[in-house]
C-alpha cells in the first residue's frame, strides 16, 4: 500500500489547532442547546407559557438543526467547508442577543429555529473539514473527542445558567440566553483564515490548490508523489445528493441517521427538560434541579472517556452495540420505579449518562468514514436532520408527557426507543477501524458486518 501524506502524517500542532477550531461549534450546540433547559422556568413564568409553548421553544432548535443540517450539507460539498466555517457563528452571537430582548414565546420559536439552523451548517462544515485533514491513527479519538466538547458545552450552560440564576433571580434567563454570543464572536476571530480541505480541492479538480495548502501545512512533506498520491484517492464519480439514497449507500445512510436518532430523542430529552425531570422525580427546588442536571451532563462528559480508549481496541461495532443494550437499563429501571428514592433516580441517570458514552463518540465518526468526500458533508448533514427531527418531536412531547401520562411512562417510551437502537446497531453497524478514509468510504467495502464482530459479541 502506498503512503498517503494525510493519512499516515504524524499528529502535529496544526492538527490540534483544527480540532479545538472545530470543537467550538459542538461547545456551542451543547450550550444554546442547554441553556433552555436551566432557564425554561423562570421564561415560562415571566411570558406566561403552556407546557406546549415550552415544548416548541426547546424543539424549534432542533427542527432548525434538520433544516440547517439538510441544507448547508449539500452547499458545503458544492462550494467548500473553509467559506462557511465562519459566517454561521455571526448569525448565532446575533441571535442570541436579540433573545435578551424577547417578550413574545412565537419569537423566541423563531430566533431559536434560527441558532438551530447555523449548528446545523456546522455539523456538516466542521466534521467534514476536520476528518479530511486527520491522520488515520488518530482519526476515530480526535472525531470522536469532539462530542465531548458537546457535553463541556452542557455543563457550561448549567453552571452559568445556576451562577446567574442565583445572583439575579428574575430575568436572569435574558442574561443567560445572551451569554451565548461570547463564545460565538471568539470562534468568529479564531476561524478567520482556516485553510480548505484539500481532498475536497483535489475531487473538484483544484489540484493547484490542493497542492498549495499542503505545502503551507507539511511543508517539504508535500512532494508531487505525495500530492499524486492524494489525486489517486480523491478522483470524482460525479456522486450528488441522490448517491448518499442508491444502493450501499443507502443502508450506510439509513444506519447512521437511524442510531443517531434513536440515541439522540432520550438524550436530548432529558438535556433540554433535565431539571423538570428530576423535580417530576421528587427533586423540588430549580436550584437543585439544576444542580442535578449539571452533575449528570459531567457523567456524559466522563462516558466518552472509556468509550475513547475502547474506539481502536474493542472497534466501532462492538462499541455502539453494548453500549446501547446497557443504555436501555437505567431508562427502564425509572419507568417501572418512579416513586424510587432520590440516590437511585440519580444513580440510574447517571448510568445512562456513562453508558451513552459509545454511541456518543461515534456520531461524528460513522458519518465522516462510511462516505466519500464529494459527499461527507451532505451524509453528515442529513443524519443531522434525520436525528434531529426525531429528537424535536421527542423534545416536544415529553412536557406533555410528563403532565399527560406521567414519568414513569414516558421513561418506558424512552426505553423502548433505546431498545431499538440495539436492534438497529446489532444488524447494520460496520467496523471501519484502521482504515484509511478513502478505504472506508469506498463502496467495495460497503460490507455485512465484520462476522468475527459478530462472533465477539456472542451472535
Amino acid at each position: 500500500m502506498s503512503t498517503s501524506l494525510i493519512d499516515d502524517a504524524h499528529f502535529r500542532p496544526f492538527h490540534r489547532k483544527m480540532f479545538v477550531l472545530t470543537a467550538g461549534g459542538q461547545f456551542l450546540d451543547g450550550y444554546l442547546l442547554s441553556i433552555v433547559g436551566v432557564v425554561v422556568l423562570g421564561m415560562s413564568q415571566d411570558l406566561g407559557m403552556s407546557a406546549s409553548q415550552e415544548g416548541m421553544i426547546g424543539a424549534s432548535a432542533l427542527v432548525g438543526l434538520f433544516a440547517g443540517g439538510l441544507i448547508f450539507g449539500r452547499v458545503t460539498d458544492r462550494i467548500g467547508r473553509q467559506l462557511l466555517f465562519t459566517l454561521h457563528f455571526v448569525v448565532i452571537a446575533a441571535a442570541s442577543v436579540w433573545s435578551m430582548f424577547v417578550d413574545d414565546p412565537l419569537l423566541m420559536v423563531a430566533l431559536r429555529f434560527v441558532i438551530g439552523i447555523a449548528l446545523g451548517a456546522d455539523y456538516a462544515i466542521g466534521s467534514a473539514l476536520l476528518s479530511e485533514w486527520l491522520p488515520t491513527a488518530q482519526r476515530g479519538r480526535v472525531m470522536g473527542m469532539l462530542i465531548m466538547a458537546w457535553f463541556v458545552g452542557a455543563a457550561t450552560a448549567y453552571i452559568v445558567g445556576y451562577a446567574l440564576i442565583s445572583l439575579l433571580d428574575s430575568g436572569a434567563w435574558r442574561w443567560a440566553l445572551g451569554s451565548a454570543a461570547i463564545p460565538a464572536v471568539a470562534f468568529i476571530v479564531a476561524r478567520i483564515g482556516t485553510p480548505e480541505s484539500p481532498r475536497w480541492l483535489v475531487s473538484r479538480g483544484r489540484v493547484a490548490e490542493a497542492r498549495t495548502v499542503l505545502e503551507c501545512v507539511y511543508g517539504e512533506e508535500a512532494t508531487p508523489e505525495a500530492v499524486a498520491s492524494l489525486v489517486d484517492q480523491e478522483t470524482a464519480h460525479g456522486l450528488g445528493f441522490a448517491a448518499v439514497f442508491r444502493g450501499d449507500y443507502l443502508k450506510r445512510t439509513a444506519f447512521v441517521g437511524l442510531f443517531w436518532l434513536l440515541q439522540i430523542v432520550p438524550l436530548f430529552a432529558i438535556y433540554t427538560f433535565g431539571p423538570t425531570i428530576l423535580t417530576a422525580f421528587g427533586i423540588s427546588g430549580s436550584r437543585d434541579s439544576v444542580i442535578g442536571s449539571a452533575l449528570i451532563s459531567v457523567l456524559f462528559l466522563a462516558g466518552c472517556v472509556p468509550a475513547l480508549r475502547l474506539i481502536d481496541t474493542l472497534g466501532r461495532r462492538a462499541l455502539i452495540v453494548w453500549s446501547f443494550a446497557l443504555m436501555v437499563v437505567p431508562l427502564a429501571v425509572l419507568g417501572l420505579l418512579p416513586t424510587a428514592p432520590v440516590a437511585v433516580v440519580l444513580t440510574c441517570f447517571c448510568a445512562y449518562a456513562l453508558f451513552s458514552g459509545g454511541p456518543s463518540i461515534l456520531e461524528f465518526i460513522y458519518p465522516t468514514e462510511l462516505f466519500p468526500t464529494e459527499v461527507r458533508a451532505t451524509a453528515v448533514g442529513v443524519g443531522t436532520a434525520v436525528s434531529r427531527i426525531g429528537a424535536a418531536v421527542g423534545t416536544y412531547l415529553l412536557p406533555v408527557g410528563l403532565d399527560r401520562i406521567g414519568v414513569g411512562s414516558t421513561m418506558l417510551i424512552m426505553a423502548g426507543i433505546t431498545l431499538l437502537g440495539f436492534v438497529l446497531c446489532l444488524v447494520l453497524a460496520p467496523e471501519t477501524r484502521g482504515r484509511r478514509l478513502a478505504e472506508a468510504s469506498g463502496v467495495a467495502d460497503a460490507e455485512q458486518p465484520d462476522t468475527q464482530r459478530v462472533g465477539a459479541l456472542g451472535g
